[in-house]
């Protein structure tokens, strides 16, 4: 009959519980539920609602559990935010927001005590200061008595591994996004981080993807008592490059969704100061690999207008924004840098980009339709600008572009990506985290016999959509004013 894998999937925006069904090397999905994941403020901070992700990740797997025998699950998340656990393994407080404001100025704090080169030289990670190095080094400053009450320190998914096993570990590829871990000996990076002044007595033992965690609880849900808890790729990008470096070809991906992550895959860390001027990071892979990439903006420009426009009464559907912005009397009218500091979390984003392009003497977009364009013309750019300095860094020259993720279905930015770079790009699947988090537990079960195996299946079972550039000459004529607005060394 096959074998059920469940995908506990939690993303910035929404999370969803994903089943997939193998059986004669051929897997399909089916989507259990889905659910949003929205941040609260309280009190002049930015907190997740963890208990309520905690609830809607119990009824996922019953749901899941009572539609059929489950041969295992796995749980996969953003990177950087963590919770601090008390003796008895309770939660201290609410994980705060990788936006939250304590944020502020913590890196030139960190490099008081140690260089960046030094910080860059053993993490391998980019200067960007949503990372945890910088959000524990801010509660180790506003709060110093909850964290010396704190006897362990999860990342958001190994917190739901723990909840669902009672196992408390650390999964290597969400472990390194934290900026704690040493790129060369994969494992915490203890010296470096107590020069810092950090404890590195919260730290858990690094596990590995694919390693059987131990079994759900018995009362976490109910019928799936007993059911293998794997741990997979658990850093959602880490899961979805599972699914974008297919059929053994080099290529250069992204990951789309809120954030964009380019990048490649090797086989050791690039830890040049060629790598650090570009602000490039090393983040743990499946099999040993490394994710050598960079975090861009994203499509959360896009969600943060919608919010707005929606509040205001306006029309936010996805689709008609979309349709609106293919206007092509609406192309390169203005340009924005995705990822200047005053887009991280403004109060209205619409007016922040407004505000943008006032400040560089540009037309300012009037229209929602012109906002959009706007948003995806600047993302196509940047994606060439670090296309080209991953090329730089790497020396390799990437033929084509592998975009996965939620962003794949945004037919729109395909195409402009294909023309910014002048690579064809293939896009899908769409569902590439909850797909690579769900390899990781074929191959730890051994449904199949190896990663690359599971590739195979993946590559075998989801149709893609290829773009090829168009109007090249008009987009290269645009690139230099484009890089005008651009500052690449900033994540």
């Amino acid at each position: 009959m096959g074998d059920n894998f469940l995908a506990i999937d939690l993303g910035a925006e929404s999370g969803r519980a994903i089943v997939g069904h193998l059986r004669s090397d051929v897997l399909t999905l089916h989507e259990v539920s889905r659910f949003p994941n929205e941040p609260v403020r309280w009190n002049g901070t930015l907190q997740w609602d963890i208990l309520r992700l905690w609830l809607e990740v119990k009824r996922g797997l019953k749901t899941a559990a009572a539609e059929g025998r489950l041969t295992s699950v796995g749980v996969d998340a953003w990177g950087v935010d963590y919770a601090l656990l008390g003796e008895r393994g309770n939660l201290l407080e609410n994980p705060y927001h990788y936006r939250d404001a304590r944020n502020t100025g913590m890196m030139q704090a960190v490099f008081e005590r140690v260089s960046r080169e030094k910080l860059y030289a053993v993490t391998g990670i980019q200067f960007i200061q949503i990372n945890t190095l910088y959000q524990l080094f801010a509660a180790c400053r506003a709060t110093p008595r909850l964290v010396e009450a704190a006897h362990s320190l999860l990342t958001i998914p190994d917190l739901f591994n723990y909840w669902l096993s009672g196992e408390l570990a650390s999964e290597y590829t969400v472990a390194t996004t934290t900026q704690f871990v040493d790129a060369t000996s994969r494992d915490w990076a203890k010296r470096l981080l107590a020069e810092i002044g950090l404890p590195t007595r919260l730290l858990t033992p690094i596990v590995q993807p694919g390693t059987l965690l131990g079994a759900v609880q018995p009362n976490v849900a109910e019928g799936a008592s007993g059911v293998p808890v794997v741990v997979p790729a658990s850093h959602d990008t880490a899961s979805a490059v599972i699914s974008a470096c297919v059929g053994g070809r080099p290529s250069a991906f992204i990951s789309s969704g809120t954030w964009s992550l380019l990048g490649t895959e090797l086989p050791a860390p690039v830890l040049t100061p060629r790598a650090r001027d570009f602000n490039f990071t090393n983040e743990g892979g499946a099999a040993g690999t490394i994710r050598l990439l960079k975090n861009i903006g994203g499509l959360w420009l896009l969600q943060a207008c919608r919010r707005a426009w929606a509040e205001a009464g306006q029309s936010s559907e996805y689709l008609e924004l979309l349709d609106a912005a293919a206007d092509p009397t609406l192309a390169f009218r203005a340009f924005i840098d995705p990822d200047h500091s005053s887009f991280i979390d403004p109060v209205n984003m619409p007016a922040a980009i407004a505000a943008y392009c006032r400040h560089t003497r540009q037309s300012e977009p009037t229209t929602s339709a012109a906002v959009v364009r706007a948003i995806l013309e600047s993302l196509a750019f940047k994606y060439r600008m670090v296309l080209e300095a991953l090329e730089d860094v790497t020396g390799a020259h990437f033929e084509e572009i592998r975009i996965v993720g939620g962003g794949s279905r945004n037919r729109l930015l395909n195409q402009f990506t294909a023309n910014a770079t002048g690579r064809p790009v293939t896009a899908g699947p769409v569902e590439a985290t909850a797909l690579g988090n769900i390899a990781m537990q074929m191959v730890a079960t051994n449904a199949v016999s190896s990663l690359a195996d599971a590739r195979r299946v993946i590559e075998r079972s989801f149709p893609v959509e290829r773009f090829e550039p168009q109007d090249l000459e008009r987009w290269d004529a645009e690139y230099p004013r484009v890089a005008e607005y651009m500052e690449l060394t900033f994540a």
